[in-house]
C-alpha cells in the first residue's frame, strides 16, 4: 500500500514536479521535506495544507489517498497540473488563460459535449 510520502512523490511526478521544486514552492527545505517523502516525519497541519496547495490535492488525498476510478485519477491530475501552471503566470497572462478556457467549455457546452 502505497504510504504519504508515496502520494507525494506521485502527485509531484503528475505535476511534472521535482521535490525540491515542491519544497521551494511550499517555503520548506529540500531536506525537510525530503522527510515527509521519505516517511521519516509528518508534517504539522500548517505545512501539510501548504504542500496540498502547491500540489493541486487536499490534505484528505495526502493523508488516506484516492478511490475513485482511473478516469476520474486522470482528470484530478491534469486539473492539477493546470492550476500548478496558473500559480506561476502573471495576472495578464492568467486572464488570457481563464478567458480561453471559458471559450473553450462555452463551445462545448453548446455542442452539448462534456470534456471526459
Amino acid at each position: 500500500m502505497e504510504g504519504f510520502g508515496g502520494r507525494l512523490r506521485a502527485c509531484a511526478q503528475a505535476l511534472g514536479l521535482s521535490d525540491a521544486e515542491v519544497a521551494r514552492r511550499a517555503g520548506l527545505s529540500e531536506q525537510r521535506y525530503g522527510n515527509y517523502v521519505r516517511d521519516v516525519h509528518a508534517p504539522d497541519l500548517d505545512t501539510l495544507v501548504r504542500i496540498a496547495r502547491v500540489l493541486g490535492t487536499t490534505t484528505d488525498s495526502l493523508l488516506i489517498g484516492d478511490k475513485g476510478s482511473e478516469p476520474d485519477q486522470v482528470r484530478i491530475a491534469l486539473e492539477a497540473r493546470l492550476l500548478s501552471a496558473a500559480h506561476v503566470l502573471e495576472i495578464g497572462d492568467l486572464k488570457v488563460l481563464v478567458g480561453q478556457a471559458e471559450i473553450f467549455a462555452q463551445l462545448r457546452q453548446d455542442d452539448g459535449r462534456r470534456v471526459p
